[in-house]
């Protein structure tokens, strides 16, 4: 059993908190990211990282685990198929937390809870290494010096057969 989190709850009652952190991260998975206060933001992200670990597992038993608290069936389905691919390598670390000022009416500190996108493999697709631009100019030399090289040799016996033809012709005219 979880110990319970010191303080007050959030919105009075276990009931009404676990509602509160079904329906953000519902609006997380929904949206990609939310902007809430940073108390909601720092409870959210153990809650929300489970749930993609959750769905990383994909079998029939975990997708029902994550409907018992998500219950927008849109959600899950883009949850298991496109947002728990993206983080297959990644062993934890789905969300991030951003702090931004305070709210103008109540002065409450704010925050971005977002998820996390794979920047490694958005990098190596769009901007290739200078190492990798190097090699693929180097193969692109290769492959367009490779046609000459065929055509010579093919370009060349065609040629030796006329020098050996003139050849025999200027001996004929001497003899």
């Amino acid at each position: 059993m979880p110990t319970p989190t010191k303080g007050a709850r959030l919105g009075g009652s276990p009931a009404h908190e676990k509602l509160i952190m079904a329906n953000l991260a519902t609006e997380l998975f929904r949206h990609g990211k939310i902007k809430t206060t940073e108390t909601k933001a720092k409870r959210l992200r153990p809650l929300a990282e489970q749930l993609i670990t959750k769905a990383k597992r994909g079998d029939l038993h975990a997708r029902r685990r994550v409907l018992a608290t998500v219950k927008d069936k849109d959600v899950v389905y883009a949850l298991f198929e496109q947002i728990a691919p993206r983080y297959t390598n990644r062993p934890g670390g789905y969300t991030r937390i951003t702090k931004t000022g305070p709210r103008k009416g109540d002065a409450a500190p704010m925050a971005i809870i977002e998820l996390v996108e794979e920047a490694q493999v958005a990098a190596t697709t769009s901007a290739p290494s200078k190492e990798a631009r190097k090699a693929a100019a180097q193969q692109a030399k290769v492959e367009a010096l490779a046609p000459e090289e065929e055509e010579l040799p093919t370009s060349a016996a065609a040629e030796e057969p006329a020098a050996d033809k003139a050849e025999d012709k200027v001996e004929d005219d001497k003899a």
